[in-house]
Parts: structure tokens; C-alpha cells; sequence
């Protein structure tokens, strides 16, 4: 059972349904160590051979070492701007499927379909695809074309969706549940009628494997139609955690973060400009936050004239701030934001209307008449009276249905789970939990943070999988 139909989800579906990957035999890779080793065995799936072994000494831009892998055999040489084709094959061999369920909140996409259609993704459009559908033919099929290489959170939500119809991976998937608990349970406790719910003639599904003494019990509910909750209780004895991290948005912790002006999310600044509830004439919006997405904020008050006041804790120059790690010339718009960020400075009045940044700021309070308070780093305050405040200081993935909130399962154990400085600890070469055998995580619960590098991990799950399915190997 995966939890989470998001590109993880889909990926891994892909691979479970008995689609195999093998190298293609007139195929050559600019990696000439890796070249060999896939001529090694190129009768072997590259699902049943040692992705160790496959892997090693690949460098790029993931610390996973599967993600590099499956990233290289699918765009071989993009990091250098090259268009090679996949040195991939796929053949679809129904008797090493494996039954499974992947239960979302949405549509195929996950939070794809949360986005503001029009963004613009940060990757470049390739990046977005999913295997042996390149999204850039799928594309063309629309008689569109990439803007700038990259695409709109609309292209990428469609493309998913229609990714899951074309290979047939729909029997697969259950939209609109909401999974409330997981916990493990003894096998000889599952009593064989509550595995109706979700079966669907799936019998093989049930199955267990004797060795087993302990499966996984997912509870939750499907929203009807009409509205209505209709629980559900199903056994597993493999749990995929595909959730992602757009669930709960990060909180400053400060007085008056919870009053009716003060938002954590995007779409609440689009909602407020739809109703005219802010305009030109408005106090000015506070947008906190120094990463894309205060920058999309930024870029739609600037579109519609609307006053900002911008403060972020990092100084301007801060190699770890994302602007600075952004190529100019790919990114104009976010390289035009951080000029404003560092030319546009209370203390010093630059060439952009309607734009003040506070860098080496935070908020200290939010107060009823809408002033809010900021100190700098000298311990100096300044008071600004706002329309509406955002704060977009990142979001956190939402594991409450875990035990503990899954905290056991992270690096830290002492720490909520966090993509970025706390991801659950997995086994760089399956991606099971270290701490739970039989539950995987993937995407950003990880450490993956990009479409392009999630399928690593589908490709790392799919293969252990497979082994402890047993299902014809080579």
C-alpha cells in the first residue's frame, strides 16, 4: 500500500505493475565505467541487479546514489545540456507484477494539484516526466511548447493524470481517501472479511506471506460524492510513505501568528487580489520568506502593483540562500527579485516601486491593528502597519498518522521529520525505514526533493520489492 499518489506514487506503481527496465542493447552512455557494467548483464532487468554495484562513483546533484543512477540511465548527459535518449528498454511482463494500492487526498499528482496552475516550475520541463514517457513529446501533443525549458504546475498536474491512464496504472489507485492511521498488527489477528474494502478482486493482494508474523493495519476514510466519510481498514505487509511535504506550512511562533490577517500559504495573497480586498491603494502586504515561494509572492504583488514589505532572516549575500545557487540566465524572473532583495533596503531607496526588503530581520509580533514588529540583528525595531501578512518559511510533511508522528523513524529521533534537515532514515539502496522494516519512505520524507530525483527511489523500492516478492528473478 503506498500512501501518497504524488510522481513518487506514480513511479513506483510503474515499476510494480511488471514494467521492467533493462539496458538497451545499441545504446551508448557518455559514463564509460557505467557503460561497462550495464553490458555486464544486459539480459538482466536493472530492477534485479545490485544498484550498489550499478551506481558507484556516479556524481550529480542528489546525495542518493539510486536517484543519480535512475536519473542517468533516463537523461544520460542533461546536467550538460545534452538531449541524449534513455539507454532504457521497457518491457512489460505482467507475471513480475506485484498487486498493490496507492490511496490519495487528489487526483494523480498529489500536490500538483494544489499549485496555482500557472507557475512556473523551478526544474527544467524534462526534469518533470516520468519513465518511457518523455514529457516534453506529451507536451508537443498539446501543440505547446516549454516556456524558457520549464512548465506550469497545470502541464505537470495533467501530465501525471494522463501518465496514469496511458500505462493503465488507474485499477491501481484510490483518489480522495485520507489515511488516519497505520500501525503494525499480529497477522493472525486479520480477520478475513474486513479485507473488503479496498480489494476490488484483487485477491492476491491479501496473501500474506507466512514467514510473516506482523502486517500493517491502514485505516481512514474515503470522502463520497456526496461529502460523506466511509472508513476503511486494510492489511499490508509493505507500506510505501509517498506523502510529501506540502501539508502543513511552517509557523514563525510568534504573538498574533494566529489572527485573521496573517496567512501561510500563496493562494491566500491570490484570494485577497481576486475579491479586491487589497489593491494599490492598500497598506502594504508583508511577505516573510527568502525561498521560490516568497519569491512567487513577491512577483505576483509586483504584477498587480500591490505594495511589499519583504523580510527574511539571511543576509542577501548568503550562498545558501537560493537565489545565489539559481544559473541568472534560466531563472530572470527569481534573478530580478533578488536584485530588489538586495538594492531596495529600508536604509536605502533603490529603483523598484512599491518594494522595501529587510534582510537580517524577524518578526517579533503580529498585533491586532495590523502593525507588526520587526528587530534587526543590532536588536533594533522597526513597527510597519500591513493589509496582510504571508508567511512562506516552508511547510512540513504531516505524519500524524504514524506513531509519534513518525519522530522514531527520523535521523533524529529526537526531531519532527524534515525534508531538509531532518528526512527518515532509509537504506540509501531500498529505501526501507532503518527503524521499521516493511514501511518505505520516498520523495521528500527522504531527503528527494525533486521529481527528477524521487524515481530514484521508486527504482531502490521496487527492487527490494521484488525480492521479497520473489517473483521470477533471473
Amino acid at each position: 500500500i503506498f500512501l501518497g499518489n504524488g510522481p513518487s506514487g506514480i513511479c513506483l506503481s510503474y515499476l510494480l505493475s511488471g514494467y521492467m527496465p533493462y539496458f538497451r542493447r545499441d545504446s551508448l552512455h557518455p559514463h564509460p565505467i557505467l557503460q561497462r557494467k550495464l553490458e555486464e548483464a544486459p539480459d538482466v532487468s536493472i530492477l534485479d541487479q545490485d544498484l550498489e554495484y550499478l551506481s558507484e562513483g556516479l556524481e550529480g546533484r542528489s546525495h542518493s546514489p539510486v536517484a543519480l543512477l535512475f536519473d542517468t540511465l533516463q537523461r544520460p548527459d542533461t546536467d550538460f545540456g545534452g538531449t541524449a535518449e534513455s539507454v532504457l528498454t521497457w518491457w512489460h511482463e505482467t507475471n513480475r507484477a506485484i498487486p498493490h494500492l496507492v490511496l490519495g487526498r487528489n487526483a494523480p499528482g498529489g500536490a500538483w494539484h494544489s499549485i496555482e496552475g500557472s507557475m512556473v516550475t523551478l526544474s527544467r520541463g524534462e526534469w518533470m516526466g516520468l519513465p518511457d514517457l518523455p514529457f516534453k513529446e506529451w507536451l508537443k501533443q498539446k501543440r505547446r511548447g516549454l516556456r524558457n525549458n520549464r512548465a506550469t504546475a497545470e502541464d505537470i498536474a495533467q501530465y501525471y493524470q494522463h501518465y496514469v491512464m496511458k500505462k493503465g496504472l488507474q485499477k491501481n489507485f484510490r483518489c480522495g481517501t485520507v489515511v488516519t492511521s497505520v500501525r503494525k498488527v499480529s497477522a493472525e489477528n486479520v480477520s478475513n472479511h474486513a479485507q473488503k474494502d479496498l480489494q476490488e478482486n484483487s485477491d492476491s493482494l491479501w496473501n500474506f506471506n507466512e514467514r510473516n508474523t506482523e502486517v500493517f493495519q491502514v485505516d481512514g476514510f474515503f470522502k463520497t460524492v456526496k461529502g460523506d466519510k466511509e472508513p476503511f481498514s486494510v492489511y499490508a505487509e509493505n507500506v510505501v510513505l509517498a506523502t510529501g511535504t506540502y501539508d502543513s506550512p511552517t509557523w514563525l511562533g510568534v504573538k498574533g501568528e494566529n489572527l485573521s490577517y496573517v496567512h501561510h500559504q500563496l493562494s491566500a495573497l491570490e484570494e485577497a487580489v481576486r475579491n479586491n480586498s487589497i489593491g494599490i491603494m492598500s497598506d502594504p502586504v508583508l511577505i516573510v520568506g527568502a525561498g521560490l515561494t516568497a519569491a512567487d509572492a513577491i512577483l505576483f504583488a509586483h504584477h498587480c502593483n500591490i505594495p511589499v514589505i519583504h523580510v527574511f532572516r539571511r543576509r542577501v549575500s548568503d550562498p545558501a540562500l537560493i537565489f545565489n545557487q539559481l544559473p541568472k540566465m534560466m531563472y530572470p524572473e527569481y534573478h530580478k527579485v533578488h536584485q530588489m532583495m538586495k538594492e531596495q533596503t529600508a536604509d536605502c531607496a533603490g529603483p523598484y516601486e512599491c518594494y522595501v526588503s529587510l534582510p537580517e530581520h524577524h518578526v517579533l509580533s503580529f498585533g491586532k491593528d495590523k502593525k507588526c514588529i520587526f528587530q534587526d540583528k543590532n536588536g533594533y525595531q522597526k513597527v510597519y502597519k500591513v493589509s496582510m501578512a504571508l508567511v512562506v518559511t516552508g511547510s512540513n510533511p504531516n505524519l500524524s498518522f504514524l506513531p509519534n508522528n513518525g519522530i522514531d523513524l527520523a535521523m533524529d529521533s529526537d526531531q519532527p521529520v524534515n525534508p531538509k534537515r531532518n528526512p527518515i532514515d532509509i537504506d540509501p539502496f531500498t529505501y526501507e525505514c532503518t527503524q521499521e522494516k516493511g514501511l518505505y519512505a520516498l520523495g521528500p520524507l527522504a531527503g528527494d526533493n525533486f521529481v527528477r530525483f524521487v524515481q530514484g527511489g521508486a527504482l531502490a523500492a521496487a527492487s527490494s520489492l521484488l525480492k521479497k516478492a520473489n517473483k521470477n528473478p533471473p
